[in-house]
C-alpha cells in the first residue's frame, strides 16, 4: 500500500513538474515573440527616421545626376556617408542607397568606410558588407557576407590598355556586372573580378579572375578551387 501511494505521489509530482516546464517554455516563447516584434518595430522606426535625415542628400544627388553624371554624384555622396560610424551610420547609408542604387534591401548592413561607384549596383536581403570596401557594378545576392577591405570593381576591363599612343586614362574601358550568389562569404582584402556562384567561400586576400562554381571553397592569386562544400 505504501509503495502504491509513493508511486501515485511520484506521478503527481512528475506531472506538476512537466506542467511547470511546459508553462515556462510557453512563457519564454511568448516573451521571445514580443521581443522580436518590438525589435522589428524599432528597426522600422529607425529606418524611417534615417530616410528623413538623408532626404537632403537624396535631393542633391537627384539634381547632380540630372546635371552631370549619376555615377559621379554617387561617388561624392558615398564618400561623405562612408565616414559615419556605427550602427546608425549603416542605417543612414542603407537609407540613402535604397534611393540611389538600382536596388538596396532595407535589411542590408553597410559598414564604415565602404563606398559605391555605380548606381547600377544591387544589394539584396540580409547582405553584410564590411568596413572599407569598394563596390562597383555588382549584384550581391541574399545572405552573403563581404569581409573588410574587399574590392569588387566593374569587371576586369574597366581601363583600356591596348594603345601605346594614347594615355591609359584616355582609353575607353568596358564595364560588366559582377554577380555574387546567395549565401557566399568573400574573405577580407579579396578582389573579385568575376562571378561567384551560390554558397561559395573565397579565402582572405584572394583575387578572383575567373567565375567560381557553386558550393566551393577557393583561395589564392589567382583564386583556385580547393575543395567542395558538402
Amino acid at each position: 500500500m505504501n509503495n502504491h501511494n509513493g508511486t501515485v505521489v511520484s506521478e503527481r509530482l512528475n506531472s506538476e513538474f512537466l506542467k511547470r516546464d511546459k508553462n515556462a517554455v510557453e512563457t519564454r516563447t511568448v516573451q521571445d515573440e514580443r521581443k522580436r516584434i518590438l525589435r522589428s518595430g524599432l528597426k522600422s522606426v529607425c529606418r524611417g527616421v534615417c530616410a528623413i535625415l538623408v532626404s537632403p542628400l537624396m535631393v542633391t544627388h537627384a539634381i547632380a545626376s540630372r546635371l552631370g553624371s549619376a555615377d559621379g554624384s554617387l561617388e561624392s555622396h558615398s564618400q561623405l556617408l562612408s565616414l559615419l560610424p556605427g550602427t546608425s551610420g549603416s542605417y543612414l547609408r542603407v537609407a540613402f542607397y535604397r534611393f540611389a542604387l538600382k536596388e538596396c534591401s532595407p535589411t542590408a548592413t553597410i559598414a564604415f568606410g565602404t563606398m559605391f561607384s555605380k548606381v547600377g549596383a544591387e544589394i539584396h536581403d540580409n547582405v553584410y558588407i564590411g568596413p572599407r570596401c569598394m563596390i562597383g557594378l555588382v549584384t550581391i545576392s541574399e545572405d552573403t557576407l563581404i569581409g573588410p577591405s574587399v574590392q569588387i570593381p566593374s569587371g576586369r576591363h574597366t581601363h583600356g590598355i591596348q594603345r601605346l599612343d594614347t594615355p591609359i586614362r584616355l582609353q575607353p574601358g568596358r564595364q560588366e556586372q559582377i554577380h555574387i550568389g546567395r549565401d557566399c562569404w568573400i574573405g577580407a582584402a579579396s578582389i573579385v573580378l568575376a562571378n561567384v556562384a551560390d554558397q561559395t567561400v573565397v579565402g582572405a586576400g584572394s583575387i578572383v579572375t575567373k567565375p567560381l562554381p557553386p558550393r566551393r571553397i577557393a583561395a589564392g592569386n589567382p583564386a583556385k578551387v580547393l575543395t567542395q562544400r558538402s
